[in-house]
């Protein structure tokens, strides 16, 4: 199988620069596999699962939003926030699903509220993903 460069980049730190098999990440408009030769895109990442392949490794990624960027050099994903899943702290999650149903709360515009009730459902399937 041909290498994908990656680049996986948060604000701590970088995660991971390197070669892989394969990216599966959680597109805004829905899960993406990208592979070496994936045709150039650019994506916002919505709160979920990475999976980076290397051989017969898998290994998962929480993060909390971000962007992609598929071009000739490979894959970059700069994500807001990004832990490895065993480490993944799910009280954290839980404290930013009641901050996300506070703010809905106090929201006065509709729009304000629509797009807070957007990620409050992001937030809420990604713990579902998370306890399975």
């Amino acid at each position: 199988m041909a290498e994908l460069h990656f680049e996986f980049v948060s604000p701590e730190n970088v995660l991971l620069s390197g070669e892989v098999d394969q990216v599966d990440l959680p597109g805004a408009e829905g899960d993406l596999g990208i592979l070496a030769g994936h045709a150039p895109m650019v994506t916002t990442l919505r709160p979920g699962i990475v999976t980076i392949f290397r051989g017969a490794a898998r290994e998962p990624v929480v993060i909390t939003g971000g962007f992609a960027e598929v071009g000739p050099g490979g894959l970059t994903i700069l994500a807001d926030r990004a832990v490895v899943r065993a480490d993944f702290d799910t009280a954290t999650l839980a404290a930013d699903i009641k901050d996300a149903e506070e703010d809905i709360t106090d929201a006065t515009d509709q729009a304000l509220r629509d797009k807070l009730a957007r990620r409050l459902d992001q937030l809420k399937v990604l713990q579902a993903a998370l306890a399975q």
